[in-house]
């Protein structure tokens, strides 16, 4: 089994936890896309569900591919969202943000009774950090913020490089909210819930990639097939 098959087994399986009149968060990136695939075509056979994008190319796909779309404000609470992880720890705790969504992709996290995250098993680590950690900031102040980053880095005893995201033509990354991300190669977090709330207490952080206490249950897929994993305690 590739690496897109066990992606469309993660996503199949996740396809069974959704249920008619649903309202669904719908994550971004290449794994949420092949669970956004499998929704259309339930939804071409008479599902009817509605769903909130976390980002503007998860938008796209829906609209492409038939899957009902309505805005947070329209629709503030929901029953379920499934989106992809870059990194899953044995507590569910996560590293999102590969994909430049993270802002949107917590919120609409947070707006949720539950989150399953889909992702194929090279994504198991025992501790966060392996994954650049994206952090998103203002770019209003970005060296101010890039230096208090820092420090509370050195506080922590983290160390690696900070790199601003940049795209294919070296232009700076943008996200759908007009913000930077900063991409920390921390290596080792030994303590991700320490960071995740301290970097909440830098102003020009608008949000990070540490998925803390949201995600119900992972839905993991190997070249054996898919596996529930739920957090230990």
């Amino acid at each position: 089994m590739d690496a897109r098959e066990m992606k469309i087994k993660a996503a199949a399986e996740a396809l069974t936890h959704v249920e008619d009149g649903m309202r669904l968060g719908i994550g971004t990136g290449s794994t949420a896309e092949e669970f956004v695939r499998l929704l259309a075509e339930r939804v071409a056979g008479g599902l009817k569900v509605e769903g909130v994008p976390t980002s503007e190319r998860t938008a796209r796909l829906c609209l492409e591919l038939g899957v009902q779309l309505r805005s947070l404000d329209e629709l503030p609470q929901l029953d379920l969202t499934i989106d992809g992880a870059d990194e899953i720890d044995p507590q569910l705790r996560l590293i999102k943000g590969g994909g430049g969504a993270l802002l949107r992709e917590k919120i609409v996290a947070a707006a949720s009774n539950r989150m399953i995250v889909i992702a194929d098993e090279t994504k198991i680590v025992d501790t966060l950090g392996a994954f650049p950690l994206p952090i998103e900031i203002n770019p209003f102040g970005q060296v101010s913020t890039r230096i208090a980053v820092e420090a509370l880095a050195s506080r922590l005893g983290l160390s690696g490089a900070l790199d601003l995201r940049k795209r294919s033509d070296d232009s700076l990354y943008m996200t759908d909210g007009g913000h930077l991300i900063l991409d920390a190669s921390f290596g080792r977090i030994p303590d991700a819930d320490a960071l995740a709330e301290q970097l909440n207490a830098i102003p020009g952080v608008v949000e990070h990639g540490l998925f803390i206490n949201l995600a119900s249950l992972a839905i993991i897929a190997g070249p054996a097939g898919a596996r529930v994993m739920e957090p230990k305690i």
